[in-house]
């Protein structure tokens, strides 16, 4: 897709014609996406307002129902798709990457704990109303209580972050059965009054997330929407606990978009702005022939390529799992993906947080300008990769290389 100076997030009706049919297509719809995103992202970014017009476009251009059933409309890919188009639109807009890939996950599950009945509900609605998922499970607060009145069950609590937030239309929320240990997800409309949303996301990066915080004072579900449960019971599989390895490589390849985004970034200014230095004793005619400046970017790409075929392989072997029959997955499947996630995950971490800083060292200081927007990498990368320490995803490999240990599942693992 060409861009114009007249492009812009606000500006799509009518640019998007029937949705695409193959994994091809999908791909680029999303490049098309991020080029648009591209053109203002650092202007938003500044502004900080809430990205309404960011998920209108996630909407119109059909990316929100790339993963649902072709049956109801969606475009029925499998994650290793939905990872690649996390990716791309995370080149565009980080922020907007993140929020796309935290609908996928939640789209999805669904899918994870539901039961079949809820699965083809959910489904049927997101896909046919092209609605957008946010979500209030934040495992560092205090648990949301859940009391059983009868028939429903209602929430209450806070939850310090629910990425999404104001510009869902559908909530997933955990929290636990008053009296027991049982955790409880369910979605609702996010639009009601027993959810307060707290405007406070005011953080270094990632900022049109809208991931502040959230009151649910009192959002009421029928049991029959509790997910996964039948006659107030739940009969726990493996493939439940797919949802946090799922996620980790979600946040893996919106970090590699950004990555892949600020090195663009960086080589387009190096061509068009960055002067040669002329008090080296080996003066060159052009920056492209300054030899500091070519050592730098082949060092970059090559770690940015491996980083990128690891997160490759780590989404190959989830997806295996993700598509593979609920009952079928063993915790063995389960831990042995979990740790190659770890491992991508840690490297596209040092990665991507090295080639936003060394950008600057091979465009020059003007490309400090706040008007360039370098910048917005680095707050973006650092700010989302602080979600859980990346030293435990090193441990977790190093037990799996040492000890032949799986990791155990828990909300980060």
């Amino acid at each position: 897709m060409s861009t114009t100076e007249a492009d812009t997030v606000n500006d799509t009706a009518g640019r998007w014609g029937q949705r695409p049919g193959t994994r091809e297509g999908w791909l680029e719809r999303a490049q098309d996406v991020a080029a648009l995103l591209a053109t203002d992202a650092v202007a938003r970014d500044r502004a900080g307002a809430t990205p309404h017009a960011e998920v209108r476009l996630l909407k119109e251009s059909g990316l929100v129902t790339l993963l649902g059933p072709v049956e109801h409309g969606g475009g029925g890919q499998t994650w290793s798709t939905a990872y690649e188009v996390i990716r791309e639109v995370a080149k565009g807009d980080g922020s907007i990457g993140q929020l796309l890939g935290y609908h996928y996950l939640w789209a999805w599950a669904v899918r994870l704990v539901g039961t079949d009945a809820q699965i083809d509900a959910v489904e049927r609605l997101y896909t046919e109303s092209d609605l957008f998922f946010g979500g209030a499970v934040n495992p560092r607060d205090s648990d949301v209580v859940i009391t059983d009145e009868g028939d429903e069950i209602v929430y209450t609590g806070r939850k310090s972050f629910s990425t999404g937030s104001k510009v869902s239309d559908l909530t997933v929320l955990e929290g636990v059965l008053e009296g027991t240990d049982k955790h409880i997800f369910a979605i609702v409309p996010s639009d009601q009054e027993a959810i307060v949303y707290g405007d406070d996301w005011d953080n270094l990066g990632q900022r049109l997330t809208e991931s502040g915080s959230v009151e649910i004072n009192g959002v009421r579900v029928p049991w029959a929407s509790a997910a996964g449960y039948v006659d107030k019971e739940f009969q726990p599989l493996v493939y439940n606990t797919l949802n946090t390895p799922t996620i980790q490589l979600v946040f893996a390849n919106f970090y590699l978009g950004i990555a892949q985004g600020a090195l663009d970034a960086a080589t387009s200014y190096t061509k068009e702005k960055t002067r040669a230095w002329p008090f080296g004793g080996d003066d060159k005619d052009s920056v492209t022939e300054e030899f500091y400046v070519l050592d730098a970017y082949g060092d970059l790409q090559a770690k940015l390529w491996a980083a990128e075929a690891l997160v490759d392989r780590a989404g190959e072997r989830i997806e295996g799992l993700l598509h593979a029959e609920r009952a079928s997955v063993t915790a063995e499947q389960r831990g042995a993906a979990a740790v190659l996630i770890a491992a991508a995950k840690e490297r596209i971490v040092a990665t991507g947080l090295e080639i936003a800083t060394k950008i600057f060292e091979v465009t020059g200081a003007r490309a400090t300008s706040n008007s360039t927007g370098l910048d917005i990498y680095w707050r973006n990368l650092r700010t989302h990769s602080l979600h859980d320490p990346v030293a435990y995803k090193r441990v977790e490999v190093g037990r799996y290389t040492l000890l032949g240990e799986i990791p155990e599942p828990t909300w980060y693992t």
